[in-house]
């Protein structure tokens, strides 16, 4: 028998104890002990917007930081939306190349300015999968500014090609999420 003066050495003996006895039980199994996950509402977003986008990341972790500013934490999505920007961009090109190489380089940087305006595009895709309600800042920071929306939307593509190591992957979903029903103009101009 333990004798104690502090009680908190009790409460830490009390796990022990009980862990002793069901290990020397032979009635109780693995399968009769039921842990349950516990799911935060950022959880539960983050799980509605891989379903959105049609992607399941294998690192959720890389998600979360996507839809972290940086006005919330040091391990935030910038340099995810920078990466993000560049695959959009490099998938717009390839898109309109592919469908007429005589397309003249005036034409291919406004359809990319298009795509990467954060007025016209980027932040609008980024409201219809809601990110502007995802997206996690300080408190003293606007959600749903639209510079943030679309480096959040920007940075779900970064985040896609890192967690697959596939730049074609990020490309898929840019356009399974931009011109998917509802996708913004440049479907139509491609």
């Amino acid at each position: 028998m333990v004798t104690t003066q502090h009680p908190f050495t009790l409460l830490l003996l009390l796990p022990l104890a009980v862990i002793g006895i069901f290990s020397s039980s032979s009635q109780v199994s693995a399968t009769n002990v039921r842990i349950e996950q516990f799911s935060s509402p950022f959880s539960t977003d983050l799980a509605t917007l891989q379903s959105q986008i049609g992607y399941n990341f294998t690192n959720i972790n890389l998600l979360r930081r996507a839809m972290t500013h940086a006005s919330f934490s040091q391990e935030n999505n910038k340099a995810l939306s920078i990466f993000g920007s560049h695959l959009i961009e490099t998938s717009v090109s390839l898109h309109l190349l592919s469908k007429d190489i005589d397309t003249s380089s005036k034409a291919l940087t406004r359809l990319i300015a298009e795509v990467s305006s954060v007025d016209s595009s980027c932040a609008l895709d980024g409201n219809r999968l809601g990110l502007e309600r995802v997206i996690r800042v300080s408190p003293k920071t606007d959600a749903s500014n639209s510079a943030i929306v679309c480096g959040g939307f920007r940075a779900i593509f970064g985040a896609v090609a890192v967690d697959s190591g596939l730049v074609d992957e990020a490309m898929k979903v840019f356009w399974r999420v931009h011109g998917g029903p509802g996708g913004r103009l440049v479907v139509s101009m491609l």
